[in-house]
C-alpha cells in the first residue's frame, strides 16, 4: 500500500521546513530508516527517513522550497500501484523557495516584533537614560570613605 511521506515535526519548535536536498530520486527503491532527503529546520539540518518499504514514487517539493509540518512531500509505494489518488495531496504551488531573510534597517521592527533598543526610546517618546555603570570589583571599597564616628564615645576615628 502506498503511503505519505509528509513534513514531520523535525524538532520541537519546527512550524515549517527546508527541503535541501533529495537523496533519493523518483524510482529509487526505499527500505524503512534509509534518508529521503535532508531538511532544514528552525535549529538545524536533519534527515527525513522513510517510514516504510516500496519505491520512491513521486515528489512534491522542490529542492529549496520551504513547507509547513504536515505537508505531503512525496509518496512510497510498489512499483505497479496506483497512486493517483494520494497524488492529488501532495504540496501546493504554495511552496516556492522562499528567499533568504533580508538585513533589517535601524527602527524597523524585527521578526518576532522586536526593535532595536536605541530607537525605542524614539518610538515611545521616552528616554532609556545613560547605560548603568559596570559592577565594582568584589572587596574594592565603595570609593572615598567619610570619617567613622563612635556613637559610644563621641570620638571621631580617622
Amino acid at each position: 500500500m502506498a503511503t505519505k511521506v509528509v513534513m514531520e515535526a523535525l524538532s520541537p519548535t519546527m512550524e515549517e521546513g527546508r527541503l535541501v536536498a533529495w537523496k533519493k530520486k523518483e524510482g529509487d527503491a526505499v527500505t524503512t530508516g534509509d534518508t529521503l532527503a535532508e531538511v532544514e529546520t528552525d535549529k538545524a539540518v536533519m534527515e527525513l527517513v522513510a517510514r516504510g518499504d516500496g519505491v520512491l514514487r513521486k515528489t512534491f517539493v522542490a529542492e529549496g522550497a520551504t513547507v509547513p509540518v504536515g505537508t505531503t512531500v512525496a509518496i512510497v509505494g510498489t512499483p505497479d500501484e496506483d497512486i493517483s489518488a494520494l497524488a492529488g495531496g501532495g504540496a501546493s504551488a504554495a511552496a516556492v523557495p522562499v528567499p533568504a531573510p533580508q538585513a533589517v534597517a535601524a527602527g524597523e521592527a524585527r521578526p518576532g516584533g522586536r526593535a532595536e533598543a536605541s530607537t525605542i526610546g524614539a518610538q515611545t517618546g521616552t528616554s532609556l537614560g545613560p547605560p548603568e555603570p559596570a559592577a565594582r570589583t568584589l572587596g574594592a571599597p565603595p570609593g572615598p570613605t567619610e570619617p567613622a564616628t563612635s556613637i559610644a564615645a563621641g570620638r571621631v576615628r580617622s
